[in-house]
């Protein structure tokens, strides 16, 4: 009879015990939740450790360098290089135009190199070669990407050679060089972490360049056969924030990774040549801190006052200039942001709502970030001539 209460009194608690349980998880979840919601904006964190020979850190969008490491020593910079072949492929090239891979290119078909296993005479799409080479990093296909863009043949290949050098003096690339399409460790072929950010920053905007870099796993069809590319970054499928964007390696460069990730409307290029550690670790690690550092804020608002005139001819009357648009802008957690009014100097007699008046200019820490127009929040009418009489005849008292 005893056995019989205690099992009985074991069933009428037991319930009662799980609901307090699951009472006390949701409590604790209540509280945590909201918290971690507040946690907005930059915090107060230090520079990642990256151990490698050196690395950066940018904001994809404007191009400001955040961090690094000796960013602007010329370095090998091994597969990396085929951001630059893919820049100028993309800018000069008709993406549906079928190429006849040459012997010359298939030749880079084997072990010893980076390949998709091409066969010479293989017919594909630039557009296919550009995948192959971008997300598997063929170098048979870059090579046959090389050919057809320079116009055929080793000569075809050194004029895209010097094309990609063309396309750096144009961006303003003074630590990068090239020697070959592909990346092969080769005295005068080099490029800086720094030169690298940019030349991806400059890729990212273009949206092919963009879809291919962040893709995982695709196929390319021969007229006999089909075949299957796997990315090389495998950062698409161990960090949810990465969007790209190329791999590299050679005895010369070490295990290099030029990568990128995008939350909201943040996003970060991160360059690491030659990585003493596990590339794709660092930088994750490299990226987390730009996502916890900084945030991209309005510093401008639309809308805003941030100047008032006088009009003309009437002293006790001024008009509100606002914004006209917004200027958003990478911060820390303690920015140094200015905003300094450029006001028309010879203002018109009359002038309606919207009228552009001045403008602001914003500065973080020092750095030009954008400017936004000023703009009459409403209008005035020309002073009457017994107005500017009045105005003239009080200036002479005053």
């Amino acid at each position: 009879m005893l056995k019989t209460s205690k099992t009985r009194i074991a069933s009428l608690v037991t319930p009662f015990v799980t609901m307090f349980v699951v009472v006390l998880v949701l409590g604790i979840l209540a509280c945590t939740g909201p918290a971690q919601a507040r946690e907005t904006g930059p915090k107060e964190v230090g520079e990642p450790g990256v151990a490698a020979r050196a690395w950066a850190l940018i904001d994809l969008r404007s191009g400001e360098y955040l961090a690094g490491e000796d960013a602007s020593e010329e370095l090998p910079i091994a597969s990396t290089t085929k951001i630059m072949a893919a820049l100028v492929v993309l800018g000069r090239a008709n993406l549906d135009e079928e190429v006849r891979v040459s012997e010359d290119a298939a030749a880079y078909a084997t072990p010893a190199y980076s390949n998709v296993g091409l066969l010479p005479g293989d017919t594909l799409s630039v557009r296919e070669l550009l995948m192959a080479a971008l997300i598997s990093s063929g170098d048979d296909a870059a090579y046959a990407l090389a050919e057809q863009a320079g116009g055929g043949g080793a000569a075809g290949v050194n004029s895209f050679i010097a094309q990609m050098n063309e396309e750096a003096g144009t961006l303003g690339l003074e630590h990068t060089h090239f020697e070959n399409p592909v990346g092969f460790d080769e005295r005068g072929h080099y490029s800086s972490a720094e030169d690298l950010a940019t030349m991806a920053r400059v890729a990212m905007q273009n949206p092919e360049f963009r879809e291919m870099v962040s893709t995982q796993y695709a196929t390319i069809y021969t007229p006999s056969r089909e075949i299957p590319l796997a990315n090389t970054n495998v950062l698409l499928s161990t960090y949810g924030l990465a969007t790209g964007i190329k791999t590299g390696t050679t005895p010369a460069a070490g295990e290099s990774l030029v990568s990128s990730a995008a939350r909201g409307d943040e996003s970060y290029v991160c360059v690491i040549l030659d990585s003493q550690e596990e590339r794709f670790a660092a930088s994750v690690r490299a990226l987390r801190y730009g996502f916890a550092a900084y945030d991209r804020t309005d510093l401008v608002i639309e809308g805003k006052r941030y100047a008032t005139i006088g009009v003309p001819y009437r002293r006790d009357e001024s008009v509100d200039l606002v914004a006209k648009g917004s200027v958003a802008g990478l911060v820390d957690a303690s920015p140094d942001v200015e905003r300094d009014v450029d006001l028309t100097t010879d203002l018109p007699d009359s002038a309606g709502a919207g009228s552009r008046l001045g403008r602001v200019i914003v500065k973080v820490d020092g750095n030009r970030v954008g400017q936004a127009p000023l703009v009459a929040k409403k209008g005035y009418e020309k002073a009457s001539l017994r107005q500017r009489v009045w105005y003239t005849v009080g200036g002479i008292f005053e």
